[in-house]
């Protein structure tokens, strides 16, 4: 018994295509399609593993119309149109069919980043190219001996999409010298040193569990591991959980975020720095720090730049390092951060020539720019945890010279200057910590962040920086009164 007229049966077209990712397949179909104008939603895009559409009729579309105008199809569709392909979404055919039939009347559909047909197929395809990224970066090949003692090298991968063939080029061209096998539970690729062969789905059992390799690779990678650069949250976004059971050197991981925080405290104690005993004065502190060639910053020319306020200032704001402007007049915070810190500190009550104002680093590290019209540039270069941490030892003599009751950090190596240690500003912003000293510790963001941020993002920056400047004068008030 028909459920539909007959008419709604001649006039649906059912298109299976030989393969998941059959991109040419497609763009051959699609081409029939499209020269018969028949318009989407009177094609039934099937994947080859699908049960046949009752209601669609398996036949080849309408003939063509000869006076009917050549497709017209961009670039830019066709590089993302072969990125959506690989998805796993079961409606990507469609989708890529209806958005061939709207660019034929509107050729700019691609730049209108509001259309939901636009996103979508933007959203599939970086999604798949990440899946890529991630089948070229965690696939671990293991060593077979086959029977005449000849190398066999056999990684099992799981992708999420039907990338296996789309990757086979990069593996080739790495690996061109190797015999070696992927298996995947869609398929398997072989490369026999000279040509390349494909296979059916394989099961993680068909693939070895390790290698004698497998053991100097772990100790590679446990050697080059630099807890000072942890950040876990980063991590498991590259390298999400669902890889790591095929990759030897997970199993260290766990171990290694454990250790990582003592073993970035022997870091910073096997680089201790001691000038010898403790300036009298800032000013013979200043003279010191002037001398200092301890790491490259201090070999690079520029001069050091001290702080500046008085000795017995109740507030201590340190900054990351002196930027051009600050090298070039030898003070701190006098370029367009400078200018916006000390309007914030206006505006919540705080009296900036009463603080004391420096630097977690005291030189300025740069690389040079050359200019289109002559001439060279210096452009701002962020100090490395170990060259924050050989200036440690000026940042905590300057602070026992100071003895101020309150420290604000300006971002995170502001806040590595004065903890030793990593810091993610948004986890520990606005909450006071003790110091060993009893001075109390509060980490804010550096106001050139809040300069590089579009208008948006800056009005809502800059209310948390005011919040947190004013907890500091409310702190301030406390222990003043």
């Amino acid at each position: 018994m028909n459920l539909l007229p007959d008419a709604r049966i001649a006039e649906t077209f059912a298109i299976t295509l030989p393969a998941p990712d059959d991109f040419e397949g497609w763009r051959n179909e699609a081409r029939q399609l499209l020269a018969a104008a028949v318009p989407p939603e009177r094609v039934v895009w099937q994947e080859p593993s699908e049960p046949q559409d009752l209601f669609a009729q398996n036949s080849t579309p309408p003939t063509s119309d000869p006076a009917a105008p050549p497709p017209r199809v961009s670039r830019a569709f066709l590089s993302l149109a072969k990125a959506a392909i690989l998805h796993s979404d079961p409606l990507r055919f469609n989708l890529l069919y209806r958005l061939l039939w709207r660019l034929q009347a509107q050729p700019w559909l691609l730049e209108d980043a509001a259309d939901s047909d636009v996103r979508r197929i933007n959203d599939l395809s970086r999604t798949v190219r990440r899946d890529i990224h991630k089948m070229r970066a965690f696939v671990r090949f293991r060593e077979v001996r086959e029977a005449d003692g000849s190398e066999h090298f056999v990684a099992w991968f799981e992708p999420s999409h039907h990338i296996l063939r789309a990757s086979a080029a990069f593996f080739v061209g790495r690996f061109a010298s190797m015999r070696w096998s992927i298996l995947t539970p869609a398929g398997s690729l072989y490369w026999d040193g000279q040509a390349l062969h494909e296979g059916p789905p394989a099961r993680r059992e068909d693939a070895p569990e390790g290698d004698p390799a497998e053991q100097l690779w772990k100790s590679y990678y446990a050697s080059i591991f630099n807890p000072a650069r942890l950040k876990i949250g980063a991590m498991l976004k590259e390298m999400p959980r669902r890889y790591w059971k095929n990759m030897p050197e997970t199993a260290l991981i766990h171990g290694m975020i454990a250790g990582a925080q003592a073993r970035e405290a022997a870091m910073v104690d096997a680089g201790a720095f001691t000038a010898g005993p403790l300036p009298e004065s800032l000013a013979a502190l200043a003279d010191t720090i002037a001398e200092c060639r301890r790491c490259p910053i201090g070999c690079n020319g520029t001069r050091a730049v001290t702080g500046e306020g008085p000795q017995g200032a109740p507030l201590m704001l340190v900054g990351e390092q002196p930027g051009d402007l600050e090298e070039e007049l030898g003070r701190p915070f006098v370029g367009p951060a400078g200018q916006l810190l000390r309007a914030h500190l206006t505006d919540a009550g705080i009296d900036a020539t009463a603080a004391r104002v420096t630097n977690a680093v005291k030189h300025f590290k740069f690389v040079s720019k050359v200019m289109r019209g002559g001439g060279k540039h210096r452009l701002h270069q962020s100090p490395t945890a170990k060259e924050i941490d050989m200036c440690r030892w000026w940042l905590d003599a300057e602070r026992a010279l100071v003895r101020p009751w309150l420290v604000l950090a300006l971002g995170a190596s502001a806040a590595r200057g004065m903890l030793g240690r990593t810091v993610s500003v948004q986890k520990e912003r606005g909450i006071w910590q003790q110091l060993e000293d009893g001075s109390e510790l509060m980490i804010t963001t550096h106001p050139s962040y809040l300069l590089r941020l579009d208008d948006m993002a800056r009005a809502g920056e800059e209310t948390r920086f005011a919040q947190d400047l004013r907890a500091v004068a409310a702190r301030l008030a406390e222990l003043a009164g």
